[in-house]
């Protein structure tokens, strides 16, 4: 063993300059495969922490537009959601359905303070809808279930809100009192968001009670129970839209008389749209690698050709063909195992300096999550270099093994 391995080391060590060119095309392979892998991970993986920050069992229901005749109504008849059908639905008793929500934006709203307003608008939310809408409270709290079934004027604020009409966006301006809509409002929390920070948040029963009564809104939110998968999420959907015909008074199988997003099957859509990522990244980190594995295979070709005698001699002195054979692939598994080490070193080192700049844990929101390469990606990669290796030698290595022992002594 230990003679076969100076063997393939004296090889290497007496062909420097071509071995090094040819690592280099398997060592920039493999880095292009390692960082492909690792970043297609990293979307992976911000792709299942942002669904894990949203709410997936929910479908968004909004008013649209007839498309079919129903009953004596023409179509193209518009379909206007009202606030009361959030009750409808709580109290439809479907198994598909948990909870009915609704926002009631009032864009005309403006917020006064002792310093200045904004013109920013109010909407009447419920108090589940903050973490759907990316909502951090960082003083004071979100609206609760108290504020809605009391229509309490309470309000939040956002930071940038009351830093102009206060002049503060400390906690000190917890409990203090705005105007809006002719009322004095109550601030009960300060909240940032990556966008938009213009909005005002009260209780939507209390926004429902100012808009006179039973106002159209624009969609209904809708959390789901028993939705496992996708027949179960078409079911619901289904379900939905069969309790809404029935008080508008549209075919339930008209889909655009009530437009829905559906979050738990655009979940599975865009988890299959992941895999197919995955699948496509490995080919295309393969593919750039053979170009390394062909340029191993030809200078083991080369290197059988130069050994033409050597082998000879050790055919005409009893050697065998499995142990040519054997060297011959042990060379080429050794050459591409090496280089190809080196470029996953590389590899992992960039995509540790990436995950510094654009991963989950960097400054700003990112599309990445965790930018790495794990165990696992490395136990494949390993597996793939042995095999690469071993095809590219084996060719050479069949060769090899058929020079005849009388021709190979007379080769000059």
């Amino acid at each position: 063993m230990f003679d076969l391995i100076n063997e393939i080391g004296q090889t290497i060590r007496n062909n420097k300059l071509r071995t090094g060119l040819t690592g280099f095309a398997v060592a920039w392979g493999i880095f292009m495969l390692i960082i492909l892998l690792g970043l297609s991970r990293g979307v992976m993986s911000g792709f299942e922490e942002s669904s894990s920050k949203r709410d997936l069992n929910t479908i968004n229901v909004w008013r649209g537009v007839t498309s079919m005749p129903y009953k004596g109504y023409n179509k193209g008849r518009q379909i206007k959601l009202k606030a009361s059908n959030v009750n409808d639905l709580n109290t439809s008793h479907n198994k598909y359905i948990s909870k009915a929500t609704a926002y009631n934006y009032i864009d005309s709203a403006k917020v006064s303070g002792p310093k200045d307003y904004v013109s920013g608008g109010i909407t009447g939310m419920p108090p589940e809808s903050a973490r759907d809408q990316w909502i951090d409270v960082f003083a004071g709290r979100f609206i609760n279930q108290a504020d809605m079934d009391n229509q309490r004027k309470v309000i939040v604020l956002s930071r940038k809100t009351a830093k102009t009409i206060f002049g503060s966006d400390s906690t000190d301006v917890i409990g203090k009192h705005v105007k809006s809509l002719g009322l004095a409002w109550t601030v009960i929390g300060l909240y940032t968001r990556e966008w938009n920070e213009d909005e005002s948040f009260v209780p939507f029963t209390t926004a429902v009670a100012l808009s006179g009564g039973d106002p159209a809104i624009w969609s209904i939110k809708v959390f789901t129970d028993n939705v496992t998968d996708e027949a179960s999420g078409l079911a619901a959907e289904d379900a939905i839209r069969g309790e809404l015909a029935k008080i508008h008074q549209f075919d339930p199988n008209d889909h655009s008389a009530a437009p829905m997003n559906n979050r738990f099957l655009n979940y599975l859509q865009s988890k299959e749209g992941m895999k197919i990522l995955d699948y496509v990244v490995w080919v295309i980190g393969i593919l750039t690698m053979v170009s390394g594995i062909i340029g191993v295979s030809n200078i083991m070709f080369v290197s059988v050709r130069e050994r033409t005698h050597e082998i000879g001699i050790r055919r005409a002195i009893g050697a065998k063909r499995r142990n040519i054979l054997t060297q011959i692939i042990l060379e080429s598994v050794a050459i591409t195992t090496i280089f190809g080490y080196l470029g996953v070193v590389m590899g992992t080192i960039v995509m540790q300096i990436l995950d510094m700049l654009f991963g989950s844990g960097s400054q700003g929101r990112s599309p990445f999550g965790t930018l790495s390469v794990d165990l696992n990606i490395a136990l494949k990669v390993t597996v793939v270099l042995i095999i690469a290796g071993a095809l590219a030698g084996l060719f050479p290595a069949l060769k090899a093994t058929k020079v005849k022992p009388v021709e190979a002594l007379r080769d000059e």
